[in-house]
């Protein structure tokens, strides 16, 4: 073999490496999820169990925070491409200047519930929760945002309450049980978590279902998709609609399958312990789930509204609607 070739196959060799390393680096994105453990998250838990990801050609690494702010912190700062979160970030941050845009929706209504805790036998409404200590996933989340909505709209001064992070799974749990604080914004499983071991659990407000929803907000009311800058999404369409065909292809299989069979393809840490307790949880949480992906503008305008009761940033500001949210990628995905 001459010297030539060999230099030539080294060379050759090389630059194949290089290539396939940069196609591997431009299509790997970080995506940031405010407490995988939630099921108002379970999309995007389950298309990577499913490897939907990979499928759809882009090698997704799965970040879990404690809370959508902080998954949020993760994306604005950089450290994160996408966050899997509540579409109501990308309103609120809006009104500062940010320019976020959800680009798959796979939560129709958002989940939330208001809880009381079982070692607290005085709060009957929300206006009993002036200067009580009520528990949120973290400072800023969405979680926050609906504990203020609720307050503002039962006229309490949100200022009065105390806001304290607990997470969303057994942390807020034990918080709730323990009496550490006196009630909680929580979702599934948690909240039936908690109803199985208190059977007159009681809470103030739910969005659980689309009726509860409708009650508690007017109309629906989107809850988690998948966001990020505005800026990314135009330079890293391949991705985005990588993830956005990974979302739909999950989404169409969780409504195919029993609670069981989700369980069995969910990561046993995210499960936990109580399985049972688990899938009891998913049977009230599968209608939760979009069928189609898509914004609906009437959804993000209820957003819009809520957020200006009790947002005076958002109120004052003149948003743009239409820049919040795309469904391009969901459109492009359906004509395929």
């Amino acid at each position: 073999m001459s010297l030539n070739f060999m230099r030539r196959a080294v060379v050759a060799a090389a630059v194949l490496t290089l290539s396939g390393g940069f196609a591997l680096a431009q299509s790997k994105v970080t995506l940031a999820v405010g407490g995988g453990s939630c099921l108002c998250y379970l999309p995007t838990m389950l298309a990577k169990a499913l490897g939907e990801y990979e499928k759809a050609g882009v090698n997704v690494e799965v970040v879990d925070f404690k809370g959508g702010s902080e998954s949020l912190k993760a994306v604005i700062g950089g450290s994160a491409d996408v966050v899997s979160g509540y579409f109501d970030h990308c309103v609120n941050l809006a009104a500062k200047g940010q320019n976020l845009q959800s680009f798959v929706v796979y939560d129709r209504y958002p989940g939330l519930a208001l809880v009381v805790s079982p070692k607290n036998a005085d709060i009957k409404s929300v206006k009993d929760l002036a200067n009580k200590k009520v528990g949120v996933s973290a400072p800023g989340s969405s979680t926050d945002f609906f504990l203020k909505y609720l307050l503002s709209k039962n006229g309490v001064d949100p200022n009065s309450v105390g806001v304290i992070g607990v997470g969303l799974g057994a942390t807020a749990i034990s918080a709730m049980e323990q009496g550490s604080i006196d009630a909680a914004v929580m979702l599934d499983p948690a909240i039936t978590v908690l109803q199985g071991k208190n059977k007159d659990l009681k809470i103030l407000s739910d969005t659980r279902t689309q009726h509860d929803t409708l009650e508690v907000f007017g109309g629906e009311y989107p809850g988690g998709a998948l966001y990020t800058r505005a800026d990314w999404i135009a330079s890293h369409e391949k991705e985005v609609q990588a993830m956005t065909n990974a979302i739909l292809a999950t989404l169409k299989w969780i409504h195919s399958h029993t609670p069981e069979e989700i369980a069995d393809k969910m990561p046993p840490e995210l499960v936990g312990k109580d399985k049972a307790g688990y899938i009891a949880a998913l049977k009230n949480t599968l209608p939760m789930y979009s069928e189609t992906g898509l914004m609906d503008p009437k959804g993000a305008k209820a957003v819009l509204a809520v957020f200006s009761q009790s947002s005076p940033d958002v109120a004052k500001a003149n948003i743009d609607l239409s820049k919040t949210y795309t469904n391009k990628y969901v459109e492009a995905a359906g004509k395929k």
